[in-house]
């Protein structure tokens, strides 16, 4: 009997379309019976399948849920496809009749809030590729489904056509079959083990800031005790490493912080001003100072950039 490549995660919400029954529990994972590299002559196929449930919305899933499937197919005059990882444009905003975007998008949309809460919570994304000649791994016709991905990274950026858009980065989970044709490997040093996520990434430069801070929050001040005598606290880029941000791995690029004050960061709970005071991104409330030791400081530069993914007006 065939077997799902990745345990499906349950969602406690039934997935609701206008009562239809079919729309069953949500699950994140390979479907029984569907490979990588299978092809579906429709969206009707993919639908009956389990692989992407809408015959329409590129993106399946809620805010609430997550999203289990995507489709790129050409769409989006903003989307990447490099094989191993997309850059996906988030639903909204586009031209009825073209791949144009004629107005904002929403980050709080449903398909779009479906993958920020794929990402904050690590549940993998069915992708699937239509046929569109502005991919090599795209199909000739119909549809293939590609695997599984991570969302890894979002932001707010100005598209193309001069309209902000929802960019999402979707990095191939591994352990599957390989695409056909293989995407070729990043051979820069700049993108070398460039996914970006939740992951901690221990460089030397990330321990020597934990080490000159004692393990200590430079937010909240809190040091988290491990076993024996250990110290934990991670080391948070301030703009991100990896594409498309490339951001530095240096001393002015980091900071030392608790688990929680480095989620916040990163999915964009919080904010560092000008002025290097925090501020939670809800309300824009100042809730304190970062604690800083001896002649470390971040450089504004970064401090702006970071701040610019989530308030693009504010910089």
């Amino acid at each position: 009997m065939p077997t799902r490549s990745m345990q499906p995660c349950q969602s406690n919400r039934l997935a609701r379309n206008g009562g239809d029954v079919a729309m069953r529990q949500r699950f994140f994972g390979t479907p029984d019976g569907v490979r990588v590299g299978q092809l579906f002559v429709n969206r009707r196929e993919l639908h009956e399948a389990n692989v992407h449930r809408p015959t329409q919305s590129g993106i399946s899933g809620t805010g609430a849920a997550g999203a289990d499937s995507v489709v790129i197919s050409g769409g989006y005059i903003d989307d990447e496809d490099h094989g191993d990882y997309l850059m996906y444009t988030g639903h909204g905003g586009k031209d009825a009749n073209s791949s144009r975007q004629v107005r904002d998008q929403d980050p709080t949309a449903p398909g779009n809030a479906g993958l920020i809460t794929s990402m904050v919570q690590g549940l993998p994304v069915r992708v699937v590729r239509g046929r569109h000649r502005g991919s090599p791994f795209a199909p000739p016709a119909g549809y293939l489904y590609s695997g599984l991905y991570s969302v890894t990274d979002w932001w707010m950026q100005v598209g193309i056509d001069g309209f902000q858009i929802v960019r999402f980065r979707l990095d191939r989970v591994e352990a599957q079959p390989p695409l056909e044709p293989r995407s070729s490997v990043e051979t820069d040093p700049a993108f070398a083990d460039s996914i970006v996520s939740r992951r901690v990434r221990d460089s030397e430069v990330a321990r020597q800031i934990k080490k000159l801070y004692d393990f200590a929050c430079q937010v909240c001040g809190e040091v988290i005790p491990a076993f024996g005598d250990r110290k934990y606290a991670e080391g948070a880029h301030v703009r991100p490493l990896g594409r498309p941000h490339l951001g530095a791995d240096l001393t002015t690029n980091l900071l030392c912080l608790c688990p929680n004050h480095h989620t916040q960061l990163d999915y964009g709970g919080m904010v560092i001003l000008d002025d290097l005071t925090i501020a939670e991104t809800r309300g824009m409330t100042v809730v304190g100072d970062l604690r800083w030791y001896r002649a470390h400081k971040v450089e504004l530069e970064n401090v702006r950039y970071h701040r610019n993914l989530w308030l693009p007006s504010a910089s």
